[in-house]
């Protein structure tokens, strides 16, 4: 894990909303090293940012246990400890542990909406009288799949509902790997009326975020979402980044369909 502070950061005088990042990698790869550049450009706007790992499993361990239960769990259950570490260093860090914001890429969005939203899964060493929800989500490219529908413990369709967060979503219009899958969380989020502001990349697959010039790009969109929740301020400016050539497109909410389950891959 790691934590990136503002510029004259005074924990002893400034309570500020943090952010956490949890990385991508299909549940078993994947580093600190994806969010880097997130967490320092939140840094200079303000916000205390941190980029946390979790307990991966080797390729090619099957996806689910003799008893059932998906790989995915352990990922979930160390990312609501790492919550839970963030929120307790709230006077230490100088942070307002109520206004926290989680996020992700590819899995590690997927963890960050379990985390956040799942009941159980909690380590037994962790204190569960402190919660670990998050105020908004800022996902990129986040991998439900109706492989999830095996074990509903990591599966989003049965965690997700009308009090959940306000959210930014970014996906490339070609993924047609994991587009399908949350296609159906965003109906279903439609459907109980949640905040979700989806963007488009037109011609961009899976993991298009990743190149740091794209993601700073993506970033702008991100500052004036959290400005519009009164989570950062909205008047700040970071250094400019072109874009490549990337072109946004806002998508509007699907018509509602509360039955959608993920296409299965």
């Amino acid at each position: 894990m790691e934590v990136y502070f503002p510029p004259a950061h005074n924990p002893a005088e400034a309570k500020v909303p943090a952010i956490i990042f949890f990385h991508g990698g299909g549940w078993q790869g994947g580093d600190l090293t994806q969010f880097r550049a997130a967490c320092e450009h939140f840094a200079r706007q303000g916000l205390v940012a941190v980029t946390a790992g979790y307990r991966m499993h080797p390729k090619g361990t099957p996806g689910l246990s003799d008893r059932g239960e998906s790989r995915k769990r352990v990922c979930i259950t160390d990312a609501k400890s790492a919550i839970r570490w963030l929120k307790t260093r709230a006077t230490d860090f100088g942070i307002d542990p109520r206004k926290v914001i989680v996020g992700g890429g590819s899995a590690g969005g997927h963890v960050a909406v379990l985390a956040t939203r799942q009941t159980g899964l909690n380590d037994p060493a962790d204190d569960t009288s402190i919660d670990t929800g998050t105020v908004a989500y800022v996902l990129f490219n986040p991998a439900f799949e109706a492989k999830d529908q095996a074990d509903r413990e990591v599966d989003a369709l049965q965690h997700i509902g009308p009090d959940m967060a306000p959210a930014i979503v970014f996906f490339g219009d070609q993924d047609s790997v994991w587009l399908p899958g949350w296609d159906a969380v965003h109906a279903r989020l439609a459907a109980a009326g949640a905040r979700v502001e989806y963007w488009q990349a037109p011609g961009h697959k899976h993991g298009f975020f990743n190149r740091t010039s794209r993601q700073r790009v993506l970033l702008k969109k991100v500052d004036r979402f959290l400005a519009s929740l009164g989570l950062l301020d909205g008047g700040k400016e970071d250094a400019p980044a072109a874009a490549g050539g990337m072109k946004l497109v806002l998508v509007p909410p699907p018509a509602a369909d509360p039955a959608a389950t993920p296409a299965t891959r």
